[in-house]
């Protein structure tokens, strides 16, 4: 039940606590440059949650290996690997997507938050946490990512997933899929995640004074 617990948590962290996007405020630039549809947000998200989850594993396996004088580039060749093999599935069974992203596909290689897992994470852990890790990042990022792109789209086009939803009658706020409405959108989410973590934080602290009181007045009555 402990190791499910610990697993869980790994898996859970990246979803809101650690939230790429919304807490750590990493890989922000396709946050900004993709999200003007949903599903070109969605795509971007899946194909970084499968990078980061497979070069989370491969950095796992291979990283007692790998002299740790070198390691940044191996990490950057692995992930460079895998975003290859995405870019060449893309291309083949979904080019209109792909033509869409082709530039910032490629940009995956630098995104940060894969990197940061690959050294932080999957470099001091066996496969299956490393693993979890990665899609729990990765879910993190394509949440992040479809959220944006959702309101983006709704508020910029009346539309989701090219799907008219709001009528011929609505007037579309058309900064909302220009780069400045996607900097507020971006930068008022962020805020709000920040909120939510605060009064979690707050929560989790006064829950663990409870449990030490408690333990303590037991302690004292023994």
């Amino acid at each position: 039940m402990n190791d499910n617990q610990g697993l869980w948590q790994v898996f859970s962290k990246g979803l809101m606590d650690q939230n790429p996007i919304f807490r750590l405020a990493l890989s922000l630039c396709p946050a900004l440059a993709v999200t003007s549809s949903a599903i070109n947000a969605l795509a971007m998200g899946l194909s970084v949650l499968v990078v980061i989850t497979l070069n989370n594993i491969v950095i796992s396996i291979f990283s007692k290996w790998v002299n740790p004088k070198v390691r940044i580039p191996v990490y950057i060749t692995s992930i460079a690997t895998i975003v290859t093999v995405v870019q060449l599935v893309m291309e083949a069974y979904f080019p209109v997507l792909f033509k869409a992203l082709s530039i910032y596909l490629a940009l995956i290689v630098v995104f940060a938050i894969i990197l940061a897992r690959a050294e932080v994470f999957a470099s001091k852990n066996p496969i299956v946490p490393s693993a979890l890790d990665g899609l729990g990042m990765g879910c993190g990022f394509a949440g992040a990512m479809l959220l944006i792109g959702f309101i983006r789209e709704l508020l910029g086009n009346g539309s989701i997933f090219g799907v008219q939803l709001l009528g011929a009658s609505y007037n579309p706020m058309l900064i909302a899929i220009l780069p400045p409405g996607g900097f507020i959108l971006i930068g008022l989410l962020i805020g709000v995640f920040n909120i939510v973590g605060e009064y979690q934080d707050k929560a989790k602290d006064a829950k663990a004074k409870v449990g030490i009181s408690t333990a303590a007045v037991q302690r004292g009555e023994a």
